[in-house]
């Protein structure tokens, strides 16, 4: 609306001015003739501009089928004389906020094209077309700024996300390393007990051997010596031969 206002300011300073230009002087000597249709074009522009600039309200206003309308007659008219103050119409119709049409890159182009060809309009146009455009530069560059901004907390965002995913596939590493090792250690130690079990039942089996040595004895003790039979009595002599 502010956009709308400045413009609509710079109108009426056009149709004033053109207006008192056009009025009757009071010096006796009538304005050149070459004045005339110089001051009539102005004057022209104005009205223009002005009726442009109540079509910009309506579109800021009106129901999504009047504003498809009015920027639908606007782009026709482009298409049919795509130069001056058709193509100036239809930019500011698309620089217009409050739209669905609304496509402030295009309205960027058709009014730079226009500031590049200052001779194609009159005063009131070209001054409205540096007025819509510094508008639209400005809103742009923020606009890029703001992407450029949103994209590198984007990229950061991403680059945290990753760098997180990769510390959780580390940790899960190192927990499945550590569960693999787990096993490794209670599987060498069911073995450490088996092979404990099997010397424990040898060393029982060879103790339950006959002559085997009594487990306690100490060692290097002779064993006892065997009990001796008693000698067998000698024969008794009945009598002397003869």
């Amino acid at each position: 609306m502010r956009r709308l206002a400045l413009l609509l300011a710079l109108t009426l300073a056009g149709v004033m001015a053109g207006g008192c230009q056009s009025a009757p002087q009071p010096a006796p000597a009538p304005p050149p003739p070459a004045d005339t249709p110089s001051n009539d074009r102005d004057l022209a522009a104005a009205m223009v501009m002005a009726d442009t600039f109540q079509n910009m309200q309506r579109l800021t206003q009106a129901a999504p089928a009047e504003q498809a309308e009015i920027v639908s007659a606007a782009r026709d008219a482009y298409q049919r004389a795509p130069r001056g103050e058709t193509q100036l119409r239809y930019a500011l119709l698309l620089a217009t906020p409050g739209h669905p049409a609304r496509d402030a890159v295009m309205a960027q182009k058709l009014l730079r094209e226009l500031a590049a060809q200052p001779e194609a309009l009159v005063p009131i146009e070209r001054a409205v077309v540096m007025v819509e455009l510094a508008q639209l530069d400005h809103e742009l560059d923020l606009a890029a700024v703001n992407q450029q901004l949103q994209s590198n907390a984007l990229r950061t965002d991403q680059q945290r996300s990753a760098g997180s995913a990769a510390d959780h596939r580390r940790l899960d590493a190192v927990e499945d390393e550590n569960a693999r090792l787990r096993k490794q250690v209670e599987a060498d130690q069911a073995k450490l007990n088996a092979i404990a079990t099997i010397e424990r039942n040898l060393t029982e089996r060879k103790s339950a051997e006959p002559g085997a040595p009594v487990p306690g004895a100490a060692a290097g003790t002779p064993p006892a010596p065997a009990s001796r039979a008693p000698a067998p009595a000698a024969p008794t002599n009945e009598g002397t031969p003869k």
